[in-house]
């Protein structure tokens, strides 16, 4: 039983490093603020850090409209 509990504890921490990883690279290295799954990832992100993700993507792609999560509601960046 102990070993069921240590391959799926480590299960779960490799999902959580690969999502936040894929998570970071969306918000510091992408090409563009509408990629699906940076977008899924950064709505389910904590407050704070969803935040911080929304200014990183405003200061990269500031003219552009931003994606779904970090519009405000007059149509604008967060912020």
């Amino acid at each position: 039983m102990a070993k069921v509990v240590n391959v799926l504890v480590v299960a779960l921490i490799a999902a959580i490093v690969m999502a936040g990883g894929r998570w970071y690279m969306y918000v510091t290295n992408s090409d563009t603020p509408y990629d699906e799954v940076g977008i899924a990832l950064n709505r389910v992100m904590p407050a704070p850090v969803a935040a911080w993700g929304c200014a990183k993507l405003h200061v990269t792609f500031g003219k552009t409209l931003p994606p779904v999560g970090c519009a405000a509601p007059d149509g604008g960046w967060l912020g």
